[in-house]
């Protein structure tokens, strides 16, 4: 691809990219739930002049679904006067610089503990002092955590994530599966959280038409990247011991997007909308003191085969 033939990386263009996004990510998913499943609720929200961070989004929430228990998918486009320090730790020339933000994120939690979740997120930043031109940048990607491991899904993840950045550089894919194994890791329990895929953050490297391209490419390759776990999993058998395995391993998601995730902290940080920033919990969790499970079940599996950084292709 090359720039003269690239769409504008224009804060309109971006803008409908996403929104565009949003709308097709959740009608495949209502397509998924089938008749009589599950259907997303729009949430509109505003914030105005009189509130620290400005701007508009919609969320889009899906509860009690046939295959999906909770799915939740956010735009947003927020403006504020300073950076959040979340933002800035690898810009700190930019430190109270105001600033535009707008995304799409994402994070589908399944009913069927075969099934993974998944969670992306694409998003652009803008920021500038007053009389300077603004820098801008992208972030995202795409990350797969199961509850029972499957080869196969994960291979199949993975080339996804691989396919979509291979006409932008052929170093990307694993230098952005290297710093995703390196971002979702539960430091404080010495574990990854999934089996990853990719993460990039602070991205301008290539002209702001190119990384714009690889946003959309990124974005774009969800549905193809998981649709096809979903179709292979959501009708397997599961019992009591899968469900309580599962709220089990959702609770590790909630530390990590509590404790460690650098976008939960900047929609805090910045004054944004709590609601829509927690969209990710699951609906139910729970936590298990010093839990081990016995050598050769699946669960164990799980921690041994499948939450290492591994090359899975």
């Amino acid at each position: 691809m090359n720039a003269s033939t690239a769409t504008p990386a224009s804060v309109a263009h971006v803008r409908a990219y996403l929104t565009g996004l949003q709308d097709a990510i959740t009608s495949a998913l209502e397509a998924v739930e089938g008749e009589g499943g599950g259907r997303f609720l729009a949430d509109a929200w505003h914030k105005g002049p009189e509130e620290r961070l400005q701007g508009e989004g919609i969320t889009r929430i899906m509860e009690g679904g046939r295959v999906f228990e909770r799915a939740g998918c956010g735009f947003s486009h927020v403006r504020g006067a300073q950076l959040p320090p979340s933002a800035t730790q690898h810009r700190p020339e930019l430190a109270g610089a105001p600033f535009e933000a707008m995304g799409v994120s994402l994070v589908f939690h399944p009913r069927n503990p075969y099934v993974p979740t998944v969670h992306m997120n694409v998003r652009m930043i803008s920021a500038g002092h007053p009389g300077r031109e603004p820098t801008r940048w992208f972030g995202g990607g795409l990350d797969l955590t199961p509850c029972y491991g499957f080869e196969e899904d994960a291979v199949q993840f993975h080339r996804s994530c691989r396919d979509a950045l291979e006409p932008f550089g052929h170093g990307l894919y694993p230098r952005f599966k290297t710093w995703c194994d390196e971002y979702f890791f539960l430091k404080h329990r010495n574990e990854q959280r999934g089996v990853g895929g990719i993460f990039f953050d602070d991205f301008c490297e290539l002209a702001p038409e190119q990384s714009f391209a690889m946003l959309r490419a990124v974005g774009d390759s969800l549905l193809k990247a998981y649709l096809p776990i979903v179709a292979r999993r959501k009708d397997m058998a599961y019992g009591e011991r899968e469900i309580e395995f599962q709220r089990y391993r959702r609770g590790r998601y909630v530390e990590f997007n509590l404790v460690w995730d650098r976008g939960t902290h900047f929609g805090l940080q910045s004054g944004g909308r709590t609601e829509s920033i927690l969209l990710s919990m699951p609906p139910h969790a729970c936590w298990s003191y010093q839990r081990e499970d016995a050598p050769g079940t699946p669960e164990a599996a799980l921690t041994r085969d499948f939450l290492v950084r591994r090359d899975w292709l």
